[in-house]
């Protein structure tokens, strides 16, 4: 009985394997294998690619973090046995059990699999079987959230948005509604779409579990709030990210971020951010951050108005980490609060050389910034040039006498800290018979109380910064200055009592050697005062001169109207009877006239009434005079007799220079001669291709110009001297295949479809050849023809490449089918010589014979 009981067992789970019954236990059987042998095996080996994938997110909390990894090609090698195990795996449960209701989610993980892969083809196709298949709605809504990522991936965006326009319509789970939302949100981000990136990451938030990594999300959703300008949900969602525990770097960065976008009106926010720092640079974890910290501590700092501790931090933080974008970051802070703030040019011009030594290319303004450095040298000349001669003729108003005894004074007064100094030597002398303050880094600090200069930070980071500005980094090493690197002797000097050493410079008495400074010091001052009206009238001019240049700078240089009205209106007001004084009204109407019509009106007035004869009165009644008879033309005209005399000379190089410096003046009545010599040195410099194709444009610019017929005659002489050298030695093509080759479409002018052959062109780049980086451009071939050439196909046989599936794919349909063309490939060197001769007919039975037959 025992025996014939375990028979009828087996032959029960013999019937329920069968794929064939429906019952409740063949369904049983089947759900729970295919569940707990293919399908789990698929899916754990799935999580472990996604955790490989995640690894290779390289998050920089300085930009906006990526919400997932891009996936690469490169990167999908490296697991590909993987991605082939969960093909394996789940395509056993989906033939073994095809009854059970893990099919569906198997086929999921299919697609999946193929997605990671870099297959998107097929993960797409393998997504739109489920969705059209499968009998569970969530299934499906899984499938299609998968698809809208391969979309995505794929860059094809349009059937992304169609793909989550249906999933919004459709009733989610939880897991699938988080999931489109933070889809949507990367689908958003790839488009820089930032507004509904947050608008969904948001959406999320309530759905997000642990596992999701909420910090890190939480964090990203503070990055683009603060991006977009809204300081405080920013600030919400960096102290939420803090309270999840994030990764420490996550963490360290949310804690900086809060410090840029809170509220400075709360005084207890303000000091709890100020201990917060205290903690960030006392935690010994943080070491490699502190550059960060401090630079944060400044802005915090500076918004806030505390400039002098803003600086300090700012100091502090070019030097206490390697980071080139933050030491440069610190620098061109410190430059602009010196240029802005505390008017301090030759500073901010210091600080200007570090920034732009420092800060990459790719930083934001950064041609604005480096044209502003380029600026401040002259910014600090006329600055410092009115600063002195105000000083100095100010100090010429008081008598003789009592000046030298002021003067006299405050040498003094300087000099007590550096005999207080030297006092301290001769007692380190006395005890010990070595100077332990004879290097000249033990100096008094400014008032407080410091008297190493190691002891100011501010003083050693402006020293090493300054230092490095003019020597660069030196190794570390005796005679780094020397050439030579031989060892110096010193002059070990006379010996005094106890055995000292009296070096050179104890020679003389400190307290001679002091007078005598003090003596020379203070007669170089007064000799410099001006005395005589002529002196006086010499310092008046250069003052005047400052505030002209200074308001031009910011004016022309700097586009800083505010700043270049205020130094205009400043001479004006000085010097009321300058000879400047016409131009200056003239640019504070241009300047006033944007923002206040009634002052511009002012300016015209002061203008007309006091200097009916100025130029820049004319100027002000005809806008066209500047044109017609302008200072600038006459500029022109002296700098082009320069060029042109250097261009008779065969200096093509320096004529070039002084055409562009020509040039720079404006656009006048006298440009269009400028521009026809720059063509001349084209002739000379470049082929006759080039040369030509400027003549052209030339006449194209200056249709009614006075010179337009001698730049054709120019034109049709070189035309008419290549003619008859290419046919006095024939039209010769050079038969070499190698090399780059452009694609070419000739077609009628007339036809005007330049840009619907552009369009097609480009559109077929993007999808047959992305990876070629491919480049368009259209241009006159001739009075009938147009040309559109797509540039550089790498090789011969990629041309050919190219030019079947042209043939096959684009060639069939709109525009090209509407019109007559031509197309074919061509080397550089050939396309050189069919765009000098016009031969197309000649190179059409060219490329027949050595193309089109080694390709049939």
């Amino acid at each position: 009985m025992r025996a014939s009981f375990f028979s009828l067992v087996i032959l029960f789970v013999l019937v329920s394997c069968s794929v064939e019954q429906n019952s409740f236990t063949s369904n049983a059987y089947h759900n729970v294998t295919a569940h707990y042998n293919g399908y789990y095996y698929a899916r754990e080996k799935t999580r472990e690619v996604e955790k490989v994938i995640a690894r290779s997110l390289d998050d920089d909390p300085n930009q906006i973090l990526r919400l997932f990894p891009k996936l690469d090609s490169t990167l999908a090698k490296s697991y590909v046995k993987d991605t082939e195990e969960i093909i394996k795996m789940a395509s056993l449960s989906i033939q073994r059990h095809p009854n059970s209701k893990w099919v569906d989610d198997s086929y999921v993980l299919v697609g999946k699999a193929r997605l990671y892969g870099y297959d998107f083809q097929n993960a797409i196709q393998t997504f739109k079987y489920v969705n059209t298949k499968s009998k569970d709605a969530d299934t499906r809504h899984g499938a299609l959230v998968q698809l809208l990522r391969t979309f995505t991936e794929q860059q094809d965006y349009d059937r992304a948005e169609e793909t989550f326009r249906f999933l919004e319509k459709e009733k989610l789970n939880k897991q699938n509604a988080k999931d489109l939302y933070l889809e949507k949100a990367y689908y958003y981000q790839e488009r820089n779409d930032y507004d509904y990136m947050v608008r969904n990451l948001a959406l999320a938030d309530s759905l997000l579990e642990r596992t999701d990594r909420k910090g890190r999300i939480y964090f990203l959703i503070g990055q683009v709030y603060q991006k977009l300008g809204f300081d405080s949900e920013a600030y919400n969602y960096y102290r939420k990210c803090i309270g999840t525990n994030p990764d420490y770097e996550i963490d360290f960065y949310a804690r900086l971020n809060m410090a840029q976008v809170a509220r400075l009106d709360d005084k207890r926010d303000i000091k709890q951010l100020r201990t917060q720092f205290e903690k960030m640079l006392a935690d010994t974890k943080n070491i490699e951050f502190k550059d960060k910290i401090y630079y944060e501590l400044g802005e915090f700092d500076r918004k806030q108005g505390n400039l002098k501790e803003a600086i300090e931090s700012y100091v502090l933080a070019a030097h206490a980490g390697t980071n080139q974008r933050i030491k440069g970051s610190a620098y061109l802070r410190i430059g602009q609060l010196e240029f802005d703030s505390l008017k301090k040019y030759s500073l901010a011009k210091l600080y200007y050389d570090s920034a732009i030594g420092a800060l990459p290319k790719d930083f934001e303004n950064y041609a604005a910034i480096k044209k502003r450095q380029e600026v401040l040298g002259e910014f600090a000349k006329y600055t410092e040039a009115i600063t002195w001669n105000d000083s100095l003729l100010s100090l010429a108003a008081i008598d003789t006498a009592l000046l030298r005894k002021q003067i006299d004074s405050v040498l003094a007064e300087r000099a007590k800290p550096i005999a207080a100094t030297k006092k301290k030597k001769r007692r380190s002398y006395t005890s010990t018979g070595t100077s332990s303050s004879s290097n000249p880094f033990f100096n008094q600090d400014n008032g407080a109380g410091v008297d190493w200069y190691f002891g100011n930070p501010s003083a050693v980071a402006l020293g090493q910064s300054e230092f490095q500005r003019i020597w660069g980094g030196v190794a570390l090493e005796d005679n780094w200055r020397r050439s030579n690197k031989a060892t110096v002797l010193q002059d070990p000097g006379q010996p005094i009592a106890g055995g000292q050493i009296r070096t050179g410079a104890e020679k003389e008495e400190p307290e001679a050697v002091a007078q005598t400074q003090k003596v020379d010091e203070a007669g170089k001052l007064i000799s410099q005062i001006p005395r005589t009206d002529e002196a006086k009238a010499k310092a008046l001019a250069q003052i005047e001169e400052g505030y002209f240049r200074l308001g031009d700078l910011f004016y022309f240089q700097l586009s800083e109207k505010d700043n270049a009205s205020q130094s205009y209106t400043k001479l004006l007001n000085r010097f009321p009877q300058s000879e400047y004084v016409p131009e200056v009204l003239y640019k504070l109407y241009l300047i006033a006239k944007e923002t206040d019509p009634a002052k511009a009106e002012v300016y015209a007035n002061d203008l007309k009434t006091n200097h009916p004869r100025s130029t820049f009165t004319r100027i002000l009644i005809n806008p066209d005079y500047m044109r017609e008879t302008s200072v600038a033309a006459e500029k022109q005209k002296l700098i082009y007799q320069e060029a042109y005399a250097l261009f008779q000379a065969n200096n093509l190089r320096p004529a070039q220079d002084k055409l562009k410096q020509a040039l720079q003046e404006g656009e006048t009545t006298f440009t269009p001669q400028l521009e026809l010599l720059k063509v001349l040195i084209v002739g000379k410099t470049e082929d006759v291709t080039r040369y030509q194709f400027e003549l052209g444009e030339y006449i194209k610019k200056y249709p009614d110009g006075e010179l337009k017929p001698y730049a054709e005659q120019l034109l049709a002489a070189s035309k008419t001297l290549l003619t008859k050298l290419e046919r006095a030695k024939g039209i010769q093509f050079i038969k070499s295949m190698e090399g780059p080759h452009n694609f070419v479409v000739v077609y009628n002018t007339a036809d005007k479809i330049t840009n619907p052959v552009s369009s097609a062109i480009e559109k077929f780049n993007a999808a047959q050849f992305k990876d070629l980086k491919l480049s368009t451009t259209n241009i006159i071939l001739n009075d009938e023809k147009t040309i559109t050439i797509v540039s550089e196909i790498p090789s011969y046989t990629a041309a050919m490449s190219y030019f079947d599936k042209f043939l096959a794919q684009i060639a069939p349909g709109k525009p090209f089918s509407n019109y007559k063309f031509y197309s074919f490939v061509i080397t550089k060197d050939n396309f050189q010589i069919f765009y000098r001769t016009k031969a197309l007919d000649e190179y059409l039975a060219f490329f027949d014979r050595n193309y089109q037959k080694q390709n049939q």
